[in-house]
């Protein structure tokens, strides 16, 4: 008599670390609630069978979750798990998502959900108060627009099938945040072990972009053959750090002057002749032969005078910007596919068909980019040598000594807004990898970014510069509380200038002459008389106020002395006041 098969029964939960594991998911950046018990029950089970699951890192604010989980992705190309409590956490997940997904960052955002069982019928079932009240009609909805896929796992049998659709998604070109839930009573279902497949990648795995077909790039090359004033305008295409190189090699041999517009990576050597700047401005119109690459707003349409004569190029991971409803940029030639690629078979093309006469203008080109690279850095220097007074330090001179003082392998984290020339100016970066900038418009990205990058990086020093307006929407005390819990240690500054400029400036660019101008009434000057500095220290970090310009450097090696010996430290600095 045969006998009856073997039952091998684990919870969905089980699966689902399984599945887990199988996709490569690292770290689980986690702010759970009461819909995550079945999960913390089976961790807690496998933690004593000596199973390994992905390290969970707890995050006091979701914010600080999801940005932490973009800093990991963003250095390692591996994107990283976060949990979060059904929609109340969804909904302060929501702003860092944005953020990501206009960044192109791939992150499993995972929520759970309220019980769908209220008398008991099931494990899971509503034993609370907020069971009823946080169930909307649409939880999905409050991210849709910034994800690439959302679903709901509606039974535990295809717990590792979801799992890998999640994980081809947010990989696959152009790469991006996916939402899944995960209701209550579906993590606490039992299955046989023999019901739930795996689904390897090497069958269901992501799909990349390409490089372009050879007879575009050839037409594209002759094109800037007889370019008389290349120009290339970029924002993003060094999210692969190699492509910085690419590029400066391209506009090297071509004389080509490259514009970082809002640039949110190092996206050409600062260093180089080449580099113009990160303003368009009147070299739109100048310009004879554009390429825009990789690069959502190239310029303001509003306020830049455009060449209906300039052949326009776009060579971009996301050509048509899908996800923007309106966008209305020339480009006579798109060519959709990866970046490096696209630019290593245009750099061939190029170098295969130079003519000595080519290579000599471009020569030229090259040497009167390097006058004005040079003009710009002694503009920089005059800048930065008034040093400000008390209480109203120069940026301009702050940042130059923060640029002496950190290496060309430490990586900055910009997001000090109005005081981004400043950063701009007096902190160049040469290595490729060392900047990240804000990408969507959601304020707060660079506390969390900076954990999730010193996550990824533990031997680098990772800086974090900040507005105070912004330090407050980066939910600092989970930041820090983080650094000490996971030892990530962390320098911020803090450009203080005691409120919103970017809402006075916006107010300004309406109505230059208003009542507002007239009465000096901006709605933009917040709580005078902060201490930010207390906020590092209630975590145990180092915090310094600095007021005095005559202090900048000692204060900035104070920090940084902190910083390397493993203890977060934050500067607040006093800066000219809006």
């Amino acid at each position: 008599m045969d006998k009856a098969p073997q039952v091998e029964l684990h919870t969905t939960s089980h699966y689902f670390l399984e599945g887990l594991n199988e996709i490569g998911i690292e770290y689980l950046f986690c702010n759970l609630g009461t819909d995550h018990a079945p999960l913390i029950e089976e961790m807690a089970r496998w933690r004593k069978a000596g199973l390994q699951f992905p390290k969970t890192v707890l995050c006091p604010h979701e914010n600080v979750a999801v940005h932490m989980a973009g800093g990991y992705a963003v250095m390692t190309g591996r994107g990283q798990g976060v949990m979060v409590h059904v929609d109340a956490g969804t909904a302060n997940a929501a702003m860092a998502t944005h953020n990501l997904f206009r960044a192109r960052t791939p992150v499993l955002l995972m929520a759970g959900r309220a019980p769908f069982t209220i008398h008991g019928e099931l494990p899971g079932s509503r034993d609370g108060y907020v069971h009823f009240v946080q169930e909307p009609f649409d939880q999905a909805s409050i991210v849709r627009s910034y994800v690439k896929w959302e679903y709901s796992l509606h039974t535990g049998v295809t717990a590792k099938e979801t799992l890998r659709r999640a994980h081809t998604l947010m990989h696959s070109d152009p790469q991006g945040p996916v939402y899944l839930m995960l209701p209550r009573e579906t993590l606490a279902q039992s299955w046989d072990a023999r019901s739930v497949r795996s689904f390897p990648e090497s069958r269901y795995g992501r799909v990349a972009s390409g490089g372009a077909d050879p007879q575009r790039l050839r037409g594209l090359a002759e094109r800037l053959l007889a370019a008389k004033n290349p120009l290339l305008i970029t924002a993003y295409a060094g999210r692969n750090p190699a492509t910085a190189g690419l590029i400066d090699k391209l506009a090297r041999l071509a004389g080509i002057r490259v514009i970082e517009f809002n640039p949110i990576y190092l996206n050409i050597p600062h260093d180089s002749p080449c580099f113009g700047g990160y303003m368009p401005g009147r070299h739109v119109a100048e310009a004879d032969v554009g390429l825009l690459v990789d690069v959502d707003v190239p310029w303001i349409p509003k306020d830049t005078a455009e060449n209906p004569e300039t052949f326009w190029a776009h060579i971009d991971v996301d050509v048509v910007k899908q996800a923007f409803p309106m966008w209305g940029f020339p480009s006579n030639l798109r060519i959709a596919g990866d970046s490096n690629r696209i630019l290593a078979q245009l750099l061939q093309e190029l170098e295969s068909v130079a003519t000595p006469a080519f290579r000599e203008a471009a020569a030229r080109r090259v040497a009167a980019l390097a006058k004005e690279h040079a003009a710009r850095a002694e503009n920089a220097a005059r800048l930065a040598a008034d040093h400000g007074g008390p209480g109203r330090i120069n940026s301009q001179y702050l940042c130059a000594e923060l640029g002496r003082a950190i290496g060309p392998d430490d990586i900055v984290l910009n997001e000090a807004i109005r005081n981004t020339p400043a950063v701009a100016n007096q902190i160049p970066r040469t290595t490729p990898g060392t900047l990240i900038g804000l990408a969507g418009g959601g304020l707060g990205f660079s506390g969390g970014m900076a954990l999730g990058v010193k996550l990824a990086r533990p031997e680098r020093t990772v800086v974090q510069i900040v507005g105070d307006g912004v330090f407050y929407f980066c939910n600092p005390e989970a930041v820090y509380a983080v650094s000490k819990q996971y030892g990530l240690p962390i320098f911020t500054v803090v450009l203080d200038n005691s409120g919103w400029a970017a809402v006075k400036e916006a107010t300004l660019r309406m109505y230059p002459e208003g009542e507002a101008k007239t009465s000096g009434q901006y709605e933009a000057r917040l709580a005078p008389e902060m201490d930010f500095a207390k906020v590092a220290e209630a975590a145990g970090g180092y915090g310094e106020m600095l007021t005095d310009p005559a202090e900048v450097p000692a204060a900035i090696q104070r920090c940084l002395a902190q910083v390397r010996g493993g203890r977060s430290a934050l500067l607040h600095a006093r800066v000219t006041p809006l």
